[in-house]
């Protein structure tokens, strides 16, 4: 199994690259055998049917890459050195996860130790951070500037992290850090005015990749969108739902319209 795949844009291609960091459900024999067998058939924190969401994309220029492995192998969306990245209480799964989003485990047995850890950074997280650094820099060198759009899912509901329902959209920027102003108004002003329940940098405020390849002052932008998956899946949020994918689907082609027109030069 590659560790990602890339899809590449079918029209003119514009600079932005779309990441999928947390789409792939695929576990490696020796993990899955060692995980709770309803963790390993179901991983519910997975970003289920992100990739087929954002499929249009391509035909808009924009190139896709797409995790395989699931986020329980290796959450390539959290510091390698298992910093966290909010400190309010919240429920947070490390490099490594031993636990989902509810605290509740994911091993029968053993958890990974530090020289499984490493292993795991060395073999499916590295490879992932470089190819997204060598497509950053390859825009950025076509186009003068480049912006990474990293694209998320969660259930509506998940008491681990808060109580509350979560909005439908959730625009992250680091506190407005890891894109100029211009790029976060441009996607701000079209969220904001979707017809979806929006917030700015609240509850999420990107993870680590969006904190750390977002550098605007170097021409390289990066924002998250985190969504609810009852945007685009059934009201189990357990399958995909063309109906109401269409309707988000709608919502990310204006937004990818009006960013494409912001950050080409």
């Amino acid at each position: 199994m590659d560790i990602y795949h890339i899809t590449e844009p079918t029209a003119p291609k514009v600079p932005i690259i779309i990441s999928s960091p947390h789409s792939g459900t695929y576990f490696p024999d020796e993990i899955k055998q060692r995980l709770h067998p309803d963790k390993a058939e179901r991983p519910d924190d997975a970003d289920w049917f992100i990739d087929i969401l954002y499929d249009f994309a391509p035909a808009m220029g924009i190139t896709l890459i797409k995790a395989n492995y699931c986020r329980w192998v290796i959450d390539l969306n959290r510091d390698p050195e298992s910093k966290p990245l909010y400190t309010d209480g919240r429920v947070i799964t490390g490099l490594v996860p031993f636990t989902d989003f509810n605290g509740n485990p994911l091993y029968t047995g053993a958890t990974p130790d530090e020289v499984e850890s490493a292993e795991r950074v060395q073999k499916y997280y590295l490879p992932y951070h470089e190819k997204l650094e060598e497509l950053l820099e390859q825009t950025k060198q076509q186009f003068g500037a480049a912006l990474l759009f990293d694209a998320h899912s969660i259930r509506r509901v998940v008491p681990g992290i808060q109580a509350d329902a979560f909005p439908e959209l959730i625009l992250g920027n680091n506190d407005e850090k890891s894109a100029s102003a211009s790029v976060i108004k441009t996607a701000w002003d079209v969220l904001k005015n979707s017809g979806y329940q929006a917030t700015h940098n609240t509850p999420f405020k990107g993870g680590h990749i969006t904190r750390y390849f977002g550098k605007p002052d170097n021409n390289i932008h990066a924002l998250q969108l985190e969504m609810a998956k009852t945007n685009y899946m059934d009201a189990t949020e357990t399958a995909y739902s063309p109906e109401n994918a269409e309707k988000i689907r709608a919502v990310l082609k204006q937004l990818f319209t009006e960013l494409i027109k912001t950050v080409t030069p």
